[in-house]
């Protein structure tokens, strides 16, 4: 390959991505392969080969939608580009066939847009139904029948198929229709409306206002962007299809390392990673330290049970991970960088040391890049799964081939890092943002959020949820909406009982403050933090007591040790609470608890021993009767009188447990 220039960029900015007519994309993250997206890929391949069929076989990163692996996006000419999920490969030759032979869609695996369309600007080819009202009395089928017959009658039955959908994204309301390809989509649609839709909508081509769902979709892609779209093994891909390095070339190019931190202070992108701390001082802090060296690292060390936010970003995404670091380097003048990713994302280590690879190959890493006369270049340094690695200076030690241990700040990594130089460290979904905030604006990007917390975020909604997956949302978007309106509410329609934000570092929401708007501050407020995203649902068959004790016993696992609030203050939390949980506990140790969760707070050398509280704290402030009843009866007794407080909780704010409105 030869060495890129910024007109070879500029030539391909001014170039339309040239996109096949018929594709199929399938997301080979590490839980599509888990759940057997590899093998669902060969069997594509084969039954491609067989059929002699000239769509292309594409491999892409996750688009999010975990609760549905494997899943694949397929686009047919004069089709509109579906995604099916809970595809298995004895499927493929049927897909196939179905798909780009007869252009039909098959039954139970469509999951429809998120994009829902207000008008019907083109004949409608396909009409998706399913039943969101509850699987005790699923109309499904019956809607599909009705259609297909009304369609029969008016001489459409081979024009228009009705298809049996997966999933709608739409939960509780009713039987959900949603037309093909203008993706109109009705809602508590009932047996008399089916002739009108078919008569108004997909003859007449008119909406139906009364039926119409014209809410907005929650979420809003800006770190996920690329993700699910672009192949991730492929620099030419992220250069063609998604605008790839653009931003590079245009702060190279265009602006000086200043402007770049000015934009970013425009954008007020705080740290992605939990602490929040603004990327741009970040940045200017680092630049302004006298230093013959300064260092960027990339902190991957994504250790929060249950958090995939990160792994989901490298694997999906790496080239615009680099492109942001190239860029933040820049900015701070630095002209090394590292990636810092745990061992056990073997996957996402791979995808970035390649991306570094073509990168490199391509004159994009390396010395004097597009003629700018900047000189960076990066490596990949791998964590071995210590969960405080993911504090800073734990993290700089680590790299350096020390025991991962906190040192005391100051001086902060800014002034004095990696091998005593200047080192700023950002999240991967902060450098992830920076390419998009560069080419769209500061002030694009913080025309979304809250006042103080800007643009999007991503979670991982896991636990008791219907649909466990990966979402960005806007800040301020309340976690009602994202656990009901998203994620489509509690697993097995069982009322929720908390919602756990920030990983073994945060706490327990309960059921009743569910539409708190997400931010940084509002969740502090209520003993919790954003952390890097994790988020976890619990039902009403939840102990918050064992809760507490689990994410406790993690961060005492975790610990280094090498200051005693935590080392000390951390095993004496997890055997008062073990004692409580065997329904051994006394009164006044509650007591005890809060004098040892603040001594840890107050004294703990870093972010871990100080945030490990958190979740007891939390849990006592909210669910303080569950405590006193293990006390005064044991575990069984716990049961009765948090089930007890569940129901007087919902008498008090009957829309705690319920759909949003």
């Amino acid at each position: 390959m030869k060495t890129l220039t910024r007109e070879d960029l500029a030539a391909l900015a001014r170039q339309p991505a040239n996109e096949p007519a018929d594709w199929i994309r399938v997301q080979l993250d590490t839980g599509g392969i888990a759940a057997g997206a590899d093998t669902l890929y060969t069997a594509l391949e084969h039954a491609r080969l067989e059929q002699h069929l000239p769509f292309v076989l594409q491999r892409t990163g996750s688009t999010g939608y975990a609760f549905a692996d494997p899943v694949i996006e397929v686009q047919a000419a004069g089709m509109p580009a579906v995604h099916y999920g809970h595809m298995t490969p004895d499927l493929a030759p049927k897909l196939i066939a179905e798909h780009f032979g007869a252009h039909r869609l098959i039954d139970d695996h469509i999951i429809a847009t998120r994009q829902r369309g207000a008008k019907i600007d083109s004949p409608v080819t396909h009409i998706l139904v399913r039943d969101t009202g509850g699987a005790d009395a699923n109309k499904t089928e019956f809607f599909q029948f009705s259609f297909a017959e009304e369609l029969k009658r008016r001489g459409l039955g081979d024009k228009v198929q009705v298809v049996r959908a997966f999933d709608m994204g739409i939960y509780d309301e009713g039987a959900v229709v949603q037309l093909l390809p203008c993706a109109v989509t009705y809602t508590n649609v009932l047996a008399p409306d089916v002739a009108r839709i078919v008569a108004d909508s997909v003859e007449g081509g008119r909406v139906l206002d009364d039926l119409l769902w014209q809410k907005p979709d929650r979420q809003l892609r800006i770190v996920l962007r690329h993700c699910g779209i672009v192949d991730p093994d492929s620099i030419d891909d992220y250069l063609r299809r998604a605008g790839g390095y653009q931003a590079l070339a245009k702060v190279l190019g265009e602006l000086t390392p200043d402007q770049v931190i000015a934009e970013m202070k425009v954008s007020a992108l705080r740290g992605r990673g939990g602490a929040g701390f603004p990327a741009w001082m970040k940045w200017q802090l680092t630049r302004a330290q006298p230093a013959d060296q300064r260092y960027v690292i990339c902190n991957g060390d994504e250790g929060d049970p249950g958090a995939f936010m990160d792994r989901s970003i490298l694997e999906s995404d790496p080239h615009a991970v680099l492109e942001g670091m190239m860029i933040a380097a820049y900015a701070m003048g630095a002209s090394k960088g590292y990636f810092y990713i745990r061992a056990e994302y073997p996957r996402a280590v791979e995808r970035v040391q390649r991306a570094i690879d073509q990168a490199r190959e391509l004159g994009l890493l390396g010395r004097d890049i597009l003629g700018s006369g900047f000189d960076f270049d990066a490596k990949i340094r791998l964590g071995a799964g210590a969960f405080v690695c993911g504090e800073e200076t734990a993290l700089i030690a680590s790299i350096e081939g020390k025991r991962g241990s906190p040192s005391p700040r100051p001086p902060y990594p800014s002034v004095r890092g990696l091998w005593g130089k200047p080192t700023a460290i950002n999240n991967v979904e902060t450098l992830a943002i920076v390419p998009a905030i560069l080419l769209q604006g500061g002030a694009w990007f913080a025309s979304h959020g809250t006042e103080t917390s800007k643009g999007t975020k991503v979670f991982a909604v896991t636990g008791k949820v219907r649909n466990a997956q990966l979402v960005e949302v806007p800040m301020g978007t309340t976690l009602r909406q994202i656990v009901y309106e998203v994620c489509g509410g509690v697993l097995d329609g069982k009322e929720i009982k908390a919602v756990q934000t920030g990983g073994p570092s945060g706490g327990v929401i309960p059921a009743p403050l569910l539409d708190t708007p997400v931010s940084y501050e509002t969740l502090q407020q209520l003993g919790s933090i954003m952390g890097s995203g994790g988020m976890l649902v619990m039902d009403k068959n939840d102990s918050m007591v064992e809760v507490a004790k689990f994410y406790l016993k993690f961060c005492v696992d975790e610990s280094c040790g090498k200051c005693a609030p935590c080392r000390i203050g951390g095993y004496q939390l997890l055997q008062i609470l073990d004692r409580i949980s065997r329904g051994r506990g006394k009164p006044e140790e509650l007591e005890i608890i809060q004098r040892i969760c603040h001594a840890m707070q107050r004294a703990s050398l870093c972010g871990l021993g100080q945030t490990a509280p958190n979740p007891v704290l939390s849990t006592l402030r909210y669910f303080g009767e569950e405590y006193q009843a293990f006390i005064e009866g044991g575990p069984s007794y716990a049961r009765k009188v948090a089930n007890a407080a569940k129901q007087a909780a919902e008498i008090r704010a009957p829309v705690a447990g319920g759909t949003p409105s």
